[in-house]
């Protein structure tokens, strides 16, 4: 619903323009001066403005150039009894979309409010095309049909506040896809935050995502705003959400069906308007058979599915991508064919953060026009296979005692058998205490914990 601020000094003229405007289904504020209405500008979010011209205490040119110095979006329709044709010229000029004399008429105040909504939706839209049409070029890199899939899907979930759930391995681009759905949306001017679910330990998440009020626990030493609410206005992206524990997850759930929060340690309610873009490395179906992932907040946050493919399913795409990355480092290079034919046959366990990785090497690294096969294999560092088993005895010994058929499972079922053998191994090693166990592979206490229940891996006996 457009919203719409009177600014008049006569009563009876805010009167009878806010029955009209409502009458019409607008949202309607109205003020008696041009300072209460630059507070009201402050609160609320207004697409049209009606400003008189004479006005107490700020006159409406002034205004008028104030508020388009403040807030260029806004169209202004200047109204005064004592018009003449200079005044006119200058309203215009400094940004007004018309002028009209009073008494006002029905007819014209309805049709300049429709014109002057129509022109701003179009600018809006020119400009929401113009990042897209930008962004695309730019970042999100290649020809192949899966990269254009997703050009479509984010061109057409820009417009929305829909929420979108990014799946993909790890450096596959999927927080270079939640940005470009935020920069092509009407959000582009409020802010992008974004929130590593699986780098935050589980006893802060809540801290993070909500924020505290001073005193709230024993190192919250100030109030501090969660990411919810700087993220107010623009979009949230919480990425790796897989790894968020289930009482985290019942939280955000709440946030998405009530849109407020309340601060750790405190009782007011905080409202927040925020896009929501999730992204998983995780089958979340999975998780949700298997109990790790709420299946209620899956469903709220799967609106629009998004897959970010791995690098290696999208050979055709590795060239375009290793030159604008070298463009970007100022390197100029060609590459020979037997070099594309290395690109090609790579498998890429890195995705465009690897690729990202071989352009920085090139560009530092190499100081030649061409690169051939030789040259890229030594910058791939790219090892020869070495045989199996008959001649790696040590090889050989280290995989008997991987999980039973591990080399049979899909990618993730074997990752998860590799860690709750790696864990175990490691909690063995540490006499069962967890904190040095934790300190020893590198992850807080309170991860390896949540980990140790999501493998069932029992801690009876283990010590802090």
């Amino acid at each position: 619903m457009p919203a719409i601020l009177i600014i008049d000094d006569e009563p009876g003229i805010r009167s009878t323009l806010s029955s009209i405007l409502e009458d019409e289904k607008y949202k309607v504020f109205t003020s008696q001066d041009a300072l209460a209405g630059i507070e009201t500008l402050k609160r609320e979010t207004v697409d049209l403005i009606f400003l008189d011209v004479l006005l107490p205490k700020l006159g409406g040119i002034e205004a008028l150039e104030k508020i388009k110095n403040g807030w260029p979006l806004t169209e202004i329709v200047m109204i005064s009894g004592h018009a003449n044709i200079d005044m006119a010229v200058r309203a215009v000029k400094l940004g007004a979309f018309d002028f009209l004399e009073k008494p006002l008429s029905l007819e014209k105040v309805l049709t300049v409010c429709r014109n002057a909504l129509a022109i701003k939706n179009l600018r809006e839209e020119n400009k929401t095309l113009k990042k897209l049409n930008s962004f695309a070029c730019e970042d999100i890199i290649g020809t192949s049909a899966a990269i254009r899939d997703i050009r479509e899907t984010v061109k057409q979930a820009a417009g929305s506040d829909a929420r979108i759930l990014i799946t993909g391995e790890n450096g596959a681009g999927k927080e270079v896809i939640a940005r470009a759905i935020h920069l092509c949306s009407v959000r582009s001017d409020n802010p992008f935050i974004d929130v590593n679910c699986a780098a935050i330990p589980e006893t802060l998440i809540e801290s993070e995502l909500f924020g505290h009020e001073k005193g709230a626990f024993t190192d919250a030493v100030s109030t501090r705003k969660g990411r919810f609410e700087l993220a107010h206005g623009g979009t949230l992206f919480l990425d790796e959400i897989g790894d968020m524990s289930l009482s985290a997850q019942a939280k955000v759930l709440r946030v998405i069906q009530e849109q407020k929060i309340e601060r750790l340690g405190g009782e007011r309610t905080i409202e927040t308007d925020v896009r929501i873009i999730a992204a998983t490395n995780q089958d979340l179906e999975k998780a949700c058979k298997e109990a790790r992932f709420r299946q209620d907040l899956f469903f709220r946050l799967n609106v629009i599915p998004i897959h970010a493919p791995a690098l290696r399913e999208r050979p055709e795409d590795i060239q375009h991508l290793l030159c604008y990355f070298l463009k970007k480092l100022e390197k100029e290079i060609t590459l020979e064919p037997d070099a594309l034919d290395l690109l090609s046959t790579h498998d890429w366990p890195g995705n465009v953060r690897e690729l990202k990785n071989l352009a920085e090497r090139i560009a530092v690294m190499h100081s030649g026009d061409t690169i051939g096969m030789e040259d890229l294999g030594k910058l791939l560092q790219k090892k020869e296979k070495k045989p199996q088993y008959k001649e790696n005895e040590k090889n050989a010994a280290d995989n008997e005692n991987l999980p039973e058929g591990i080399f049979n499972q899909n990618y993730n079922d074997a990752k998860d058998n590799f860690e709750k053998r790696f864990l175990e191994f490691h909690l063995l090693k540490n006499n069962g205490i967890i904190s040095r166990t934790a300190e020893a592979i590198g992850i807080y206490p309170s991860n390896l914990h949540a980990k140790l229940r999501k493998y069932n891996i029992s801690t009876s006996g283990n010590k802090e």
